[in-house]
């Protein structure tokens, strides 16, 4: 599988992004690439995507230390600190248009956790201080502006000027509620991975300011005391909400939408993508916080959560995406990113757990992505097929949602994971 996937990852996703994605016009990357392979170069720049692309090249240089990977990581990471952080109110834009002029002004806190952990990725693969320091400021803007001190949590988005939004909504797909999983998930994530980097740093007592590709040069940098107590705190406490609040104790399943209060909202709704992936997620936060006793408390839900996300595998190893109990709809596309998932956490729980039948769920997972979901002739992967077999192309290659992200990521994992043994 290692070999296979480091395969997959050298040689099909990230190709794909350095020759097809680059803006040479405008600068960064294109918006987007839609599903028959055509280029829309006018097409607006997210948020989203350019912080999945910085994580993904900055992983890929860590682990593989190709120059290539890494000029991509700088461009992205320079592109996004020109053009989508925003000087005058903090936090990020959730928009650019393809000239880099900012389009959608609204602060969604899911985008502004991507980008802390882009750029603390960047900064764990080349000591760049300045990567670090920007992540900081983004991490404050979040405590400052989503963290609710009343009841827990944090809420989804704010206007530019972080007043109060009406539409909170991360995507058309979602329900309009104030909070929710998966904002939750990706601000632990990137909480996971600035503690990770403010960890490593430490114990290195310096960094290195990168300014320009092959020029390093070695700047001191100490971390206070004050920001490890607070990022681990913030961290300590989202991995219990996740326990306590997002956690649905009778279905082991992990609720997606709530009010303020946490009342579960927009009914009853099964994620299984979302399951397997906070199966592993969880537990690397858990890991990384390096408390014994919440990695204890941890460990028996996250195999609970991935036991629970069962309900979505096939016979063929992939997993569908998710249902509604309540109308009886059921979304039964096979996701590209599902699958990336898929493929991980069941690694994780036979990896820690020592589970065979967890690894075979993995493997077979993987023999379908690269039976189904590989675009072996033009690079990257289809968004998803559909239950009946036939291939999704209206969907995008390349876009606001569809980032190297997912599945380098996943490529990752198994290549890190599989090294340590």
């Amino acid at each position: 599988m290692r070999l296979e996937m480091q395969d997959v990852l050298e040689n099909n996703i990230l190709p794909f992004w350095l020759e097809k994605m680059q803006d040479n016009e405008n600068g960064g990357f294109y918006g987007r690439i839609d599903g028959n392979n055509q280029l829309h170069p006018e097409a607006e720049k997210g948020a989203i995507l350019n912080a999945r692309i910085l994580w993904s090249f900055s992983a890929a240089y860590r682990v593989l230390q190709k120059e290539e990977y890494l000029e991509a990581a700088t461009r992205a990471k320079d592109y996004l600190i020109e053009h989508f952080i925003d000087p005058e109110y903090g936090g990020v834009y959730w928009s650019v248009d393809y000239t880099g002029e900012p389009l959608d002004t609204k602060k969604q806190f899911y985008a502004i956790a991507f980008v802390i952990y882009g750029l603390t990725e960047y900064a764990r693969a080349t000591g760049d201080r300045e990567a670090l320091e920007y992540a900081l400021d983004l991490y404050d803007c979040i405590e400052e502006h989503a963290f609710d001190s009343e009841q827990n949590g944090y809420i989804e988005a704010c206007t530019r000027e972080w007043g109060k939004i009406e539409d909170m909504r991360l995507s058309e797909l979602d329900a309009n509620y104030p909070k929710s999983q998966n904002t939750h998930l990706h601000i632990m994530e990137a909480y996971a991975n600035l503690l990770r980097c403010l960890k490593e740093m430490r114990s290195q007592e310096q960094c290195d300011y990168v300014p320009a590709i092959g020029s390093v040069l070695p700047v001191g940098i100490s971390v206070p005391p004050e920001t490890l107590i607070s990022v681990e705190g913030a961290l300590r406490n989202i991995i219990d909400i996740f326990v306590s609040r997002i956690l649905n104790p009778d279905t082991n399943h992990l609720d997606l939408f709530f009010d303020m209060d946490w009342t579960r909202g927009a009914g009853r709704l099964e994620s299984y993508g979302h399951d397997i992936e906070c199966s592993w997620l969880l537990h690397e936060a858990a890991l990384v916080l390096g408390d014994e006793n919440v990695l204890e408390k941890v460990e028996s839900v996250i195999q609970e959560v991935a036991k629970a996300a069962e309900k979505g595998l096939r016979p063929d190893g992939s997993m569908i995406h998710e249902a509604n109990l309540d109308t009886g709809h059921v979304d039964d596309d096979l996701h590209w990113w599902v699958q990336a998932e898929n493929v991980v956490g069941w690694f994780n729980i036979w990896q820690h757990f020592g589970d065979e039948e967890a690894f075979k769920k993995s493997e077979k997972c993987w023999q379908f992505i690269k039976d189904k979901l590989v675009d072996w002739d033009n690079g990257e992967w289809y968004w998803s097929r559909h239950p009946d077999g036939s291939l999704n192309t209206i969907d995008d290659k390349a876009g606001f949602w569809k980032c190297p992200y997912h599945n380098s990521r996943m490529c990752l994992e198994i290549i890190e994971r599989t090294a340590e043994d």
